[in-house]
């Protein structure tokens, strides 16, 4: 009988359903880690002797001082725009919003072209003052220049989620502070930071996971991280057991992160004193003190979004003569099918975990959420290797079969990888939703899968649409995982970017550039409206 009650989860579809998405997760993870207990290549014994040290030695580096930085850069814009009132602060709001829009290795293509010695900087500096300036001063390709790139693009990750957790939650003990006659910096840190401890460590642990699996940026300026080294194991000297240790090793170091994150968020736990939560009441800047908010804000979404853009439609316009519309149409045209076929099947798979996980809380719910949580931290080359060794695995057991090196293992890659980006918007629906409308459902004789489609379906459209464009957000931009397991001669808007800024192409890469970041940026506003009618 316990036997029976323990694995009831099995006796319906939505448990059969959930199990069966579960393990198409987890099995990648598991041929990655196998590969760590796999006999040592020369290559690998190469590797751990004289590289290893630096891989490791670079991405903590790289890792720990984008996320410092970045995380104060969020959380000083987000302190700003919930508690106080200054000039423009609704439309900034939405403005720092969108760094998001582009991808790190497109604002790296675009600070290196600004500051090099044939840069608009350098170039105006020369022409209109004859000032000849240190080319040191100006170089970017280099960890520093790396640390800036990701601080500028990933700095709204814990923006937006500080800001809507102090937005949102009680303010009871901010105001009880401020009557107690504390001052901002007093109250900010002795009040704010440990208040928003969990949401601050939050988006500082998404920041150095983005910040770990980059390819891009990392290639561009030469820093021999993790996923550089799997990329030449890879595909220079094709060791297959190499890359998969380095793939495990890799995973290792997001353990690291999770245990970290999981350290840093601490046992306290701050709750409001009451159940009738209300928004922070702001404080209106006068004087001096509402132009420097104003201008730390429009200073960080400049640097961030703005430079970079205007510096993209300038090569767009000097290089459109040149442009080749049938490759791009194609590319555009890839990335659209990609990433559609790719989201849906996302979403849908996200919402039969959530509604199952909703009605069945305990140890599975808990383990299936955390083992999506794991998928989304490990880095987009790693998946890649991991599905790659999986559909080899699968071809051999299917003789005649082909699959490998086919969209249907790219797709199956961004499921494994974007997964929990889907989960986590139809999580939040439900929870929003509560569960009285599907008791009531329950109590008129509806069952679960009858109760979904009438009842709970309609009501959480808001966030299976917000799933769809978070979903179509990511994939767009993702960059390691598409190069390594697109079909041959496949390009997509992000693969073509990179290819033309390898190539020193790199007036030809705007164009490209500049149609990933305009279709994010529509899918960041649609997202902005859908949030703020949720939330009217």
């Amino acid at each position: 009988m316990n036997h029976s009650r323990k694995f009831q989860f099995f006796r319906n579809g939505w448990g059969i359903g959930s199990t069966i998405i579960m393990l198409m997760v987890l099995f990648p993870s598991m041929f990655i880690l196998s590969g760590l207990i796999t006999p040592a290549s020369e290559n690998w014994t190469h590797i751990t002797k004289y590289l290893l040290t630096d891989y490791i030695l670079n991405s903590t580096i790289l890792v720990l001082t984008s996320a410092i930085l970045a995380t104060v850069i969020g959380v000083s814009l987000a302190w700003l725009i919930a508690a106080y009132e200054f000039p423009f602060r609704t439309a900034l709001k939405f403005l720092l919003m969108l760094p998001l829009a582009i991808p790190p290795y497109i604002a790296a293509y675009t600070y290196n072209g600004l500051l090099n010695y044939t840069g608009v900087i350098q170039t105006f500096l020369r022409n209109h003052f004859d000032i000849q300036v240190s080319q040191q001063l100006f170089d970017i390709m280099n960890m520093r220049g790396a640390i800036f790139i990701f601080a500028l693009c990933l700095f709204p990750y814990v923006y937006l989620i500080t800001a809507s957790y102090l937005e949102k939650q009680s303010a009871a003990m901010i105001e009880s502070a401020r009557m107690l006659g504390k001052g901002s910096f007093e109250i900010f840190f002795r009040v704010v930071i440990p208040l928003a401890r969990v949401a601050i460590v939050g988006g500082g642990s998404l920041v150095a996971l983005e910040v770990l699996s980059d390819y891009g940026v990392v290639k561009y300026f030469g820093i021999e991280t993790f996923s550089v080294s799997i990329f030449t194991v890879w595909f220079g000297i094709a060791d297959v057991d190499a890359a998969l240790k380095l793939s495990g090793v890799m995973m290792l170091f997001v353990m690291c992160i999770l245990l970290l994150e999981k350290w840093l968020r601490g046992r306290r736990k701050y709750a409001p004193s009451t159940t009738k939560a209300k928004p922070l009441k702001r404080i209106a800047l006068t004087g001096a003190k509402k132009w420097i908010a104003f201008s730390f804000c429009l200073t960080v979404f400049a640097f961030s979004f703005l430079i970079p853009v205007l510096q993209l439609l300038h090569w767009a316009y000097l290089s459109f003569d040149r442009l080749d519309a049938t490759v791009l149409a194609g590319a555009v045209a890839n990335s659209f099918v990609t990433t559609v076929v790719a989201a849906v099947p996302i979403v849908i798979a996200a919402i039969i975990v959530a509604n199952f996980n909703r009605s069945r809380s305990g140890f599975w719910s808990s383990l299936f959420a955390r083992m999506m949580s794991l998928a989304y931290s490990i880095p987009g080359s790693v998946v890649a290797i991991g599905v790659i060794t999986l559909f080899v695995a699968v071809e051999r057991q299917l003789a005649g079969v082909f699959l490998s090196g086919t969209i249907l293992m790219l797709v199956f890659a961004y499921f494994v990888r974007f997964l929990a980006i889907g989960y986590n918007s139809i999580e939040t629906g439900f929870e929003k939703l509560g569960k009285k409308y599907t008791e009531a459902g329950r109590t008129i004789g509806y069952g679960m899968t009858q109760t979904f489609f009438k009842i709970d379906l309609p009501l959480i459209k808001p966030a299976v649409v917000a799933a769809f464009i978070l979903v179509f957000i990511d994939i767009m931009k993702e960059l390691p995982l598409t190069l390594i397991l697109r079909p041959f001669n496949y390009h997509t808007l992000a693969t073509k970017t990179f290819e033309y800024a390898s190539d020193e192409m790199i007036h030809e890469a705007a164009i490209s550039a500049l149609l990933i970041i305009s279709l994010c940026f529509v899918s960041i506003l649609l997202l902005n409206r859908l949030t703020n009618r949720g939330n009217a």
